[in-house]
């Protein structure tokens, strides 16, 4: 259990605590869900940057580590749809989690083959987009709420620059999230059909 993998369970052991804090009622809940969100984004970055640098990657963190970002980015999500996220859509976040379960379950029935699939490069591109994604509600909805130049309607009417950014990464990572999943299934497919048979 090296630096990187415990650093990928503490991922893991965040995120419920997050959605608690998330879900919970009170601004001052909300910082900290915000602050326990960026710790364990901060693990993500961390635990990439130790398994490289101490030539520590293992099989463990490369099933570990994506499932980790799953649970956080899916959690997160339903926290915010429960909480009535203007602009965040319900077919939106189940796009999002579908596309992770298949691939999990996919992954964990190569596994079971004692196959060991890693994420590809579009796969780490688009899990930067969801933190991203969550990261910017998270903070719009606390430490941007008082930036005047965000919130101000533009000259799109109604539409602030807020409204736009996430108007644009809801809609890049809704995109990126599907054509990754197909991206992995694709490129994959023989180990898929070798696990099914």
């Amino acid at each position: 259990m090296n630096l990187p993998n415990q650093l990928t369970l503490s991922r893991i052991i965040l995120s419920p605590i997050f959605m608690v804090f998330l879900l919970a009622n009170g601004i001052h809940f909300l910082y900290v869900a915000f602050g326990v969100f960026l710790v364990a984004a901060a693990t993500d970055v961390c635990d990439g940057y130790f398994a490289r640098r101490m030539g520590g990657a293992t099989s463990f963190g490369k099933f570990m580590d994506p499932l980790a970002d799953k649970l956080l980015i899916s959690m997160a999500l339903v926290g915010l749809l429960a909480r009535g996220v203007p602009g965040l859509l319900g077919w939106m976040v189940v796009v999002i989690i579908a596309r992770e379960l298949i691939v999990t379950g996919f992954r964990s029935l190569a596994a079971y083959r004692g196959l060991v699939i890693g994420a590809s490069r579009v796969a780490r591109i688009k899990t930067v987009l969801q933190m991203s994604l969550v990261g910017w509600i998270l903070g719009d909805l606390t430490v941007f709420r008082g930036v005047e130049f965000l919130h101000r309607p533009g000259v799109l009417g109604t539409f602030s620059a807020a409204d736009l950014i996430l108007a644009m990464l809801l809609w890049v990572t809704v995109f990126l999230t599907a054509v990754s999943g197909l991206d992995y299934l694709v490129r994959n497919r023989e180990v898929l059909g070798g696990a099914l048979k």
